[in-house]
């Protein structure tokens, strides 16, 4: 039996109101900085049953100029910005050691909504970086101190005999170091939280970083 993807695509609805919520947002009421209302967005994203709110979408230059993007999860939010992490040596972390800019999409349907930053990228301290992963599982550690990551893979049994050999040192030492292991933060110049609506009058409210301070202004939808 064929798929027919245009049909599937045909048959699916956005918004669901059975498995949706769309609640109202004001933006006139909206804190003066993106931090305060990321935060209380994210917490009811959270109260809300979304099942993953800190995956996102990361999206950086390549190094032919071309963009590129892939699903990482949040590691934190303050005013030093919003931070990841990943291997320097990985695909994007030579992305960004080439251009330290990125940008960040946060989606959360059971409430409609979205969140977009963009910004300058910087690297935190090796000590911050490793213990954010010591902070993290033992298999986020294992993961890490798998390495290689981005290189060409020859074989799965490559992959086994390295992971089981980086799972059973993850065990033994949990404050091992991976010496690649990178901890980042985008220090947004803009923000932009997107609320549905039904009607398709869609709310969107924008920051703009201006010297200390934050302009924000409606968009259109």
């Amino acid at each position: 039996m064929t798929t027919d993807l245009h049909t599937l695509l045909r048959s699916l609805r956005v918004w669901d109101p059975e498995a949706t919520d769309l609640p109202p947002f004001a933006p006139e009421g909206a804190p003066a900085e993106p931090l305060a209302l990321f935060t209380e967005w994210f917490a009811e994203a959270v109260a809300a049953g979304e099942r993953e709110p800190h995956t996102m979408s990361l999206a950086t230059v390549g190094e032919d100029g071309l963009p590129d993007a892939r699903i990482v999860m949040l590691h934190g939010a303050d005013a030093d910005g919003w931070a990841f992490a990943t291997h320097a040596t990985s695909r994007k972390g030579r992305q960004l050691a080439a251009r330290p800019y990125a940008a960040l999409t946060f989606y959360w349907p059971v409430l409609g909504r979205q969140v977009r930053v963009r910004g300058p990228v910087t690297s935190a301290p090796s000590e911050e970086a490793q213990a954010d992963l010591h902070a993290r599982s033992t298999g986020a550690l294992a993961a890490a101190l798998t390495g290689r990551q981005s290189e060409v893979l020859a074989s799965t049994e490559d992959l086994v005999r390295a992971s089981e050999a980086a799972w059973e040192h993850a065990r033994r030492h949990p404050t091992a170091k991976s010496s690649t292991w990178t901890l980042y933060r985008l220090r947004p110049d803009e923000a932009e939280f997107f609320q549905g609506d039904s009607t398709r009058r869609h709310a969107r409210l924008r920051y703009r970083r201006s010297g200390g301070s934050w302009t924000r202004e409606r968009l259109w939808p």
